[in-house]
């Protein structure tokens, strides 16, 4: 039985891959976020814990136990990570997945790669900051880079390595929460790698209109192009 918490259970993703694992025979899921009444009516009853992700007493009781962390947090991303990463170490839990952006790397390659450096760079760097906090731990962690998010009831995704260019412009959210159950049901899977995760043949200069304006994306007065830099 593998005992599987998911910090910030209440993001869609997340959402997405609780519905598949409460049908895994094989886990014992714990689902931790700030408010719990958020939570999917529909879901069957798993244990619960109200708590804040960059607080050390509430991720230390959580994650105590646990054989797989799953992490998928917004806000203070680099917070978490420094909390999680110290909680785990502390009680000697390794597996952990976390959820974070294409782009990091600067490894769009393109035109697509220049126009999403410049509407996110900021959110890039919080994300990136995020990210070295947990390749430079000793935890076993895969780091999950989706391409911009839809809601298409579909699971339909490839995947690239890190140092690999990334390769289409959109993904679903189910399609992601797949991919995590899978990391989930095999553990060894992408084990100290980050993996960029995006639909076949979506390759392009920019999303769909449709998957731009729901995730509030928009076309740069200035063209340029913008490279991150990190302390």
């Amino acid at each position: 039985m593998k005992k599987v918490l998911i910090i910030g259970a209440n993001s869609r993703i997340a959402r997405f891959a609780e519905a598949m694992l409460v049908k895994m025979a094989d886990v014992q899921l714990t689902l931790f976020l700030r408010h719990p009444e958020r939570l999917a009516v529909e879901l069957p009853a798993v244990q619960v814990i109200q708590g804040d992700a960059t607080n050390p007493g509430d991720v230390a009781k959580a994650v105590s136990g646990m054989d797989i962390v799953y992490a998928s947090l917004a806000g203070d991303v680099i917070g978490a990570a420094k909390t999680i990463v110290k909680a785990m170490d502390d009680v000697g839990v390794k597996r952990l997945i976390w959820t974070s952006s294409l782009g990091i790397y600067n490894e769009i390659p393109g035109e697509f790669g220049r126009w999403n450096q410049q509407i996110m760079g900021d959110y890039y760097h919080r994300y990136r900051l995020a990210a070295d906090v947990v390749e430079n731990s000793d935890l076993d962690y895969t780091i999950i880079r989706p391409a911009w998010l839809t809601n298409e009831d579909e699971v339909d995704y490839e995947t690239t390595r890190r140092d690999d260019p990334f390769k289409g412009t959109e993904v679903s959210r189910k399609s992601v929460a797949a991919f995590v159950v899978k990391l989930i049901a095999d553990p060894t899977i992408a084990v100290r790698d980050s993996i960029g995760v995006d639909k076949p043949g979506t390759a392009a200069d920019r999303p769909r209109p449709a998957v731009m304006a729901a995730n509030g994306g928009y076309e740069p007065d200035v063209k340029e192009d913008i490279k991150l830099r990190f302390k």
